[in-house]
């Protein structure tokens, strides 16, 4: 009885020994001499294992010579060391079973040809089987594990916060509305959403558990078909009781530092993958980044730095905007060529939470950059006292609906507390070197675009 392995399982495997195998055809070549080498990869791991293929087996004419790309396999055979090399080890058939051929592979989309990202996107139900997306899905998952690893080594519990809710935490108002009715009568009785943030239902566990997290799916209904934005994506948010400013952004700095020394130690052949497809030095640039410290500044002194510049911007830089993507950037890779934050900024510009300094212009809060991304973390101080906050919230009239639990808060028991948030899909696109979101989202959700 020969037993089931994974790719990745027969790597570590000794020679001589019997396994079986199953994953899709990547390549087959024919030699002169009476037998084929069929490349087969199952996903485990970025490395393809090499099959040969006698014409001994009885199905070798009737079937194995003509088995193209992503056809599916049952292999059975010996592990021996391989007289190639570009591989160490190999499998001597015994046996081949074809479990599923590609009909009419004339019209399948994925030949073994490289295929443009921007054409992969149109196939977003075949992309993951070239390597590149399926380089970056391991690095996802990867990723996904590394930052609950870091939580958890801290001392954070999880919580998982609602989907579906009838507030706006940013209040920018761009959410998605749910229809809210079950034939004759709403579901619920108040508006519903699809959320924007859990930081709100974070905070109310916060206030007993001193330190929460919750990772999950966040919705945003803007209208924007940039390369760095989706409609559904992936936050990271963590609330600390009994904490400042400064103590968000030193843990938010070290889950950076941790994630990619993470990625880097458990996905070097991934991101080798990455490297050979984009021909960047990725894996040279996020050990670099490891090195580089983190410069931090004052929102007025990097208004200060835009007004002083020769640079050009579609946006004026001046006290008191909201600082754009194009600022962020020329502040980041240009003028200090090293990741950024920038702290303190009008409180005009931040939302009511946010706990105001004691200037009265500007709030505690604190947006992390880092080059080619730009923002990738943004937090800061919540308010804790009871009165300000009644006031801040009564001069955002739009935002006291439905929010007197939150005002309890502070009501009963309140602690200076303070978190952030973190979009998990351009922190992938990052650690990947993936210059559109839309390719590290394994369903990427915008504005016209729900195909599948």
């Amino acid at each position: 009885m020969y037993k089931s392995y994974s790719i990745k399982d027969i790597f570590i495997l000794k020679t001589d020994e019997i396994v079986k195998v199953k994953g899709w055809v990547q390549s087959r070549r024919d030699s002169k001499t009476g037998f084929s080498f069929i490349n087969m990869k199952d996903g485990s791991c970025g490395q393809t294992l090499q099959i040969i293929a006698k014409n001994s087996l009885k199905n070798y004419f009737t079937e194995v010579i003509k088995l193209t790309k992503d056809c599916s396999l049952e292999v059975e055979g010996k592990i021996i060391v391989s007289q190639g090399s570009k591989q160490t080890i190999e499998i001597a058939s015994t046996s081949i079973k074809i479990i599923g051929w590609i009909k009419k592979s004339e019209n399948y989309p994925i030949s073994s040809k490289k295929h443009s990202l921007e054409f992969l996107r149109n196939h977003l139900h075949l992309r993951s089987r070239t390597n590149v997306i399926g380089a970056i899905s391991r690095v996802r998952h990867q990723l996904f594990h590394a930052i609950h690893d870091f939580f958890y080594k801290r001392n954070f519990f999880w919580l998982n916060t609602p989907i579906l809710t009838s507030n706006d935490c940013e209040g920018g108002g761009q959410l998605f509305e749910v229809n809210n009715t079950n034939q004759k009568k709403k579901f619920f009785k108040d508006k519903t959403f699809l959320t924007v943030s859990g930081q709100f239902h974070l905070e109310s566990y916060c206030m007993s558990m001193s330190k929460v997290y919750s990772f999950g799916p966040s919705f945003r209904a803007e209208r924007s078909n940039t390369y760095r934005h989706l409609s559904e994506f992936w936050m990271l948010e963590a609330e600390i009781a009994f904490a400042n400013l400064q103590d968000s952004i030193e843990i938010a700095k070290d889950l950076l530092h941790s994630s990619i020394q993470n990625i880097i130690k458990q996905c070097e052949k991934d991101l080798l993958i990455l490297e050979f497809f984009s021909g960047t030095k990725l894996l040279e640039n996020l050990k670099k980044f490891l090195l580089k410290k983190f410069v931090c500044i004052e929102y007025t002194e990097a208004i200060n730095i835009l007004e002083k510049s020769n640079k050009k911007f579609e946006e004026k830089a001046k006290w008191g905007i909201d600082l754009q993507s194009e600022h962020e950037r020329f502040l980041c890779e240009d003028y200090f060529s090293s990741p950024l934050i920038i702290k303190n900024y009008p409180k005009a510009i931040k939302p009511f939470y946010m706990k105001i300094n004691d200037d009265s212009d500007t709030v505690a809060g604190a947006d992390i950059i880092i080059p080619g991304i730009g923002e990738i973390v943004g937090g800061g101080q919540r308010e804790e006292r009871p009165e300000v906050l009644e006031h801040r919230m009564k001069e955002h009239s739009n935002m006291t609906n439905n929010l007197s639990w939150y005002q309890d808060l502070r009501d009963y028991g309140t602690v200076p507390h303070s978190g952030f948030g973190m979009g998990f899909e351009r922190l992938l696109s990052y650690v990947t070197g993936s210059k559109n979101i839309r390719d590290v989202s394994p369903f990427p959700r915008t504005p016209g675009k729900l195909l599948l």
